[in-house]
């Protein structure tokens, strides 16, 4: 079992930047891909980006490319999302998500799941 806690989310105005972060336990974390999703009131969870198990390579959704950055620290067993220049359509509760190998968009390869935490961007 991984177990996955996201922070960092709130209120902010358009333009702005904010960092999540998400904690995980159990399972030796450096062992798997994370994937960050979001999900808006009444739409489908959204694939945001994804890292590979080591952090050399990355995926991210084209809603985001330039503006949001992953990263992650095994040694702190924490994956971390920049966002800057938000917009408010990002607004959303965003995920962060744990896959043994797969850090793409379909959200039913992943195996493990936080709770989310909200972000708002206003206008």
């Amino acid at each position: 079992q991984v177990q996955l806690v996201e922070s960092g989310g709130g209120l902010v105005q358009a333009g702005g930047s904010l960092r999540l972060s998400c904690a995980a336990s159990g399972r030796t974390f450096r062992n798997y891909a994370m994937g960050w999703f979001r999900q808006a009131p009444g739409k489908a969870r959204e694939f945001v980006v994804g890292i590979s198990w080591s952090g050399g390579s990355t995926t991210y959704a084209d809603s985001v490319k330039g503006r949001f950055t992953i990263s992650r620290d095994n040694a702190k067993n924490t994956v971390y999302l920049q966002m800057n220049s938000l917009k408010p359509e990002d607004t959303a509760v965003y995920y962060c998500a744990a896959g043994s190998t797969y850090y793409g968009d379909n959200v039913s390869k992943y195996d493990y799941w936080g709770q989310g935490t909200q972000v708002t961007v206003s206008s």
